[in-house]
């Protein structure tokens, strides 16, 4: 038996099929458009989210020619909120995206009258854009017509996952699971439940809102007629970061994994025990067993890392692809003083500035394209190192997935800067696999934690150089730009 797992991006859709050995047994992607109508506002259309599902699923059927699929997982984008009928499942605007910051008047209106620190405690998050509830706040002060539908019963809301188990079930089903929920600020992490008190603070009604299920057992059903001829059940859901750590077989507390994708996000497993997090990190929901057990994380959640790269290709054209980085950047021994700070969206974890913007400084007439590439990796490394020691991990391996983790000199240079082996998988698409695993887990092709553990394998290991004062100097410059970065569209 094989599973099928979706993942559901920033920028695109994958489809893997996952066999019973953990494997990868075939696979299919498709892009999808990002919208930016103003200056630090980031939409995606539903639609294009549902087509770049259904290509990259038909791509992967036809690629695959194993055992008969037992099951589908989702994982997907988190924070990124969306409206659709429930009738016709037409959606009557774009989603808002998790990277999108027209909320942050709205934050800090909610943080002077003194709201921060309860829905700190209640949510474990922050008064940020990044989050689901300022968005819906922003829906329903500037968009009031559209919103009536929402309390009138009309429209639902949910994240992307709920849109695509909607969409893939005809409309059947409205659910999500924790890790998601837990993203919105809107989500109890003590009770496990949505939050009253947070629904009315945001203007939120909670019958707007998806049953909240577990993240693996029979969840929904997909319909043939909708989805790709396909009559399966849906297992497994989770938010693209708690899949990772799930996929990365992070179940033990104090396991920790950096996903390498549009942003980086850096997770530890804190256990069955909610954990207030240091300052700038965040606590978060990883998942929930059929049975109503709890595990809970600790994240720090950086915005941009791979939209830097992106940026370089599409917005620079100074690289033709992000594999071609590696090779750049590896034509130079350093980045010759270039530090880049990439707040292309405002900074995350863990200093939480939207009003922060990108900034390259030490520019001379010497620097060249490959120093900025550099520059870019060596960001990536910064921005990681900054959440990790507030985390204090302390002399345990990282575990490292996602797209760039394939760039070798990246991982290099994260060993050196934060001073711990790195660890990268075999498989390195580890978002799906955790979708894939969660799904596996609700439908019985696997009986346990156990037996996922043993179908992890490593690829490189990768060992932290000795000059320890090189690297601390490096980071040091990037301290100093970040200051600079700081409040510059306040």
């Amino acid at each position: 038996m094989s599973i099928l797992a979706i993942d559901a991006g920033t920028t695109g859709v994958t489809a893997v099929v996952v066999t019973e050995q953990g494997t990868v047994a075939g696979k299919g992607y498709q892009e999808f458009h990002q919208h930016f109508p103003r200056p630090g506002w980031v939409e995606h259309a539903p639609e294009e989210i549902w087509q770049a599902t259904l290509e990259a699923t038909r791509q992967v059927l036809a690629a695959y020619a194993g055992p008969p699929l037992r099951a589908v997982g989702i994982t997907n984008q988190r924070e990124t909120v969306m409206l659709w009928d429930r009738e016709t499942l037409a959606a009557p605007r774009r989603a808002i995206v998790w990277q999108d910051r027209r909320t942050a008047g709205i934050c800090t209106r909610l943080r002077e009258a003194g709201h921060e620190d309860r829905v700190s405690e209640l949510s474990g998050l922050r008064l940020d854009p990044y989050f689901s509830g300022t968005k819906l706040t922003w829906l329903a002060e500037n968009e009031p017509h559209t919103w009536a539908l929402v309390e009138s019963g009309r429209y639902a809301v949910g994240t992307v996952d709920s849109y695509l188990v909607a969409r893939m079930s005809r409309g059947t089903w409205h659910v999500t699971d924790v890790s998601n929920a837990s993203r919105t600020l809107l989500f109890d992490l003590a009770t496990g439940d949505w939050s009253p008190e947070l629904c009315d603070l945001f203007g939120v009604p909670r019958a707007a809102l998806p049953e909240l299920v577990p993240s693996w057992g029979e969840l929904g059903r997909t319909d043939p007629s909708a989805f790709c001829g396909l009559d399966l059940p849906v297992c497994g859901i989770a938010g693209d970061q708690q899949s990772a750590l799930f996929g990365q077989t992070c179940f033990d507390v104090g396991d920790s994994k950096c996903t390498y994708g549009t942003g980086s996000f850096i997770l530890t497993n804190t256990g069955p025990t909610l954990r207030r997090s240091p300052a700038g990190l965040l606590s978060t929901a990883a998942w929930r067993s059929p049975d109503g057990t709890l595990t809970y994380a600790n994240e720090g959640s950086i915005f941009v890392t791979g939209a830097a790269v992106q940026w370089l290709r599409d917005g620079l054209q100074i690289v033709g692809s992000a594999a071609e980085t590696e090779a750049v950047a590896a034509s130079v021994p350093d980045s010759q003083g270039v530090v880049f700070v990439p707040a292309l969206t405002g900074l995350g974890a863990p200093h939480w500035d939207p009003h922060a913007r990108g900034l390259i400084i030490g520019l001379t007439r010497g620097t060249s394209r490959a120093h900025l590439v550099r520059a870019t990796l060596e960001a990536i490394a910064f921005e990681v190192r900054d959440v990790l020691d507030t985390m204090e991990i302390g002399t345990a391996a990282l575990r490292v997935d996602g797209g760039a983790s394939a760039n070798n000199l990246l991982c290099q240079i994260q060993a050196d800067q934060i001073g711990v082996p790195v660890e990268r998988p075999r498989i390195v698409e580890t978002t799906a696999l955790g979708a894939a695993f969660l799904a596996g887990l609700g439908a019985g092709v696997w009986e346990s934690t156990d037996e996922l553990r043993a179908t992890w394998a490593l690829d490189r290991r990768f060992e932290p150089g000795s000059d320890r004062a090189a690297a601390d100097a490096a980071y040091a410059r990037w301290v100093e730009a970040v200051g600079r970065s700081r409040g510059w569209a306040d």
